[in-house]
């Protein structure tokens, strides 16, 4: 029975970081991706609007399926499903949008995945779950691996107003790993991503038709290094890859491997999107990018050594029950 359980448990820790892995390379591909859109004269707002509309589109019909006429668990959750939208999805790029064109992209991202730290503090606050040693230990490497990936030691200017804007992007990525690994609620994760991404199309369509998000397209075709696409196809792959299956994927390595392992790991979405800007638009990573790399790989390893694993109960076998021994005084039995 140990063996069993131990096995199952390896199983699904195996499946959620392949999980983790592929959300964390299809997340990477979204900027490089929408760098062709944005030289033609798409606004970022307009990319992330129609990225996140197909996305809710195609996951819609198999969020309500996945639901097998359970529809009183989306009654239910109504409040978390909309908290979703609005932080995890909509909120995260709103903030990060706004946070670009005050600083530098580097220090940007820098900030937002400062998450898996924020996450690390939410559950040690909230649920009493104290991080071991070897988790902080792993938490410092990824940081520092995360600083030589990002190449932020060149030297970077800071703007208050958009240091406030990129911990708001923190804030929404960090409570995208923590309700997205909350296996309580019920919803399927493919329910949960469809929710969230349908509340944020909402968000971000009437945040565009109020101003709020500028919104401007081109039909003119998306260029990369050496080789072009349509438009419309670097949509529906901004769409289908880097939305609908990198949340979904990403929901369901959460509730394999826990909020805090599962941050960690997205962090190799950093890493992902230099190789992406490498092999899309012929940015060649530095080699102190590639060390930076190999430290957050580093980090995460060591997170997962310092993840504490509870115990297996085992009940004891109930004692057989002895015959009594003979009564020689003559009384009777009692």
């Amino acid at each position: 029975m140990t063996a069993l359980t131990h096995d199952t448990s390896s199983n699904r820790t195996a499946v959620g970081l392949v999980l983790a892995v592929a959300s964390a390379v299809t997340f990477g591909m979204s900027g490089a991706l929408a760098r062709g859109l944005l030289d033609t004269g798409w606004s970022a707002g307009a990319a992330v609007t129609l990225r996140t509309v197909i996305a809710a589109v195609v996951l819609l019909v198999p969020g309500l399926l996945a639901l097998r006429g359970r529809m009183h668990l989306l009654r239910a959750n109504a409040g978390l499903v909309t908290v979703y939208g609005l932080t995890a999805v909509a909120g995260a790029q709103l903030c990060y949008f706004y946070a670009v064109t005050y600083m530098q992209v580097s220090v940007a991202l820098l900030l937002e995945y400062t998450a898996p730290v924020a996450v690390v503090v939410w559950l040690w606050a909230r649920h009493g779950h104290r991080p071991s040693g070897l988790t902080l230990v792993g938490a410092a490497l990824a940081a520092a691996g995360l600083v030589l990936v990002l190449d932020v030691v060149s030297g970077a200017e800071l703007s208050t107003v958009g240091v406030l804007w990129a911990l708001g992007a923190m804030v929404g990525a960090a409570s995208y790993f923590i309700i997205s690994a909350d296996e309580g609620n019920g919803l399927p994760g493919i329910s949960l991503a469809a929710g969230g991404l349908f509340v944020a199309s909402v968000v971000l369509g009437a945040a565009g038709a109020i101003g709020v998000l500028p919104f401007h397209t081109s039909s003119a075709d998306a260029t990369y290094d050496g080789f072009t696409l349509p438009w419309w196809v670097t949509v529906l792959l901004l769409g289908l890859a880097t939305a609908a299956f990198a949340y979904v994927t990403g929901i369901e390595a959460g509730r394999r491997l826990g909020s805090r392992l599962a941050s960690f790991v997205a962090l190799g979405e950093v890493l992902a999107a230099v190789i992406w800007a490498w092999l899309l638009l012929g940015e060649l990573p530095r080699p102190v990018q590639l060390a930076g790399g190999l430290l957050v790989l580093a980090g995460v390893v060591v997170v997962k050594l310092g993840e504490s694993r509870a115990p297996l109960a085992v009940e004891p076998l109930p004692e057989p029950e002895r015959d009594p021994e003979p009564d020689l005084s003559g009384r009777p039995a009692a």
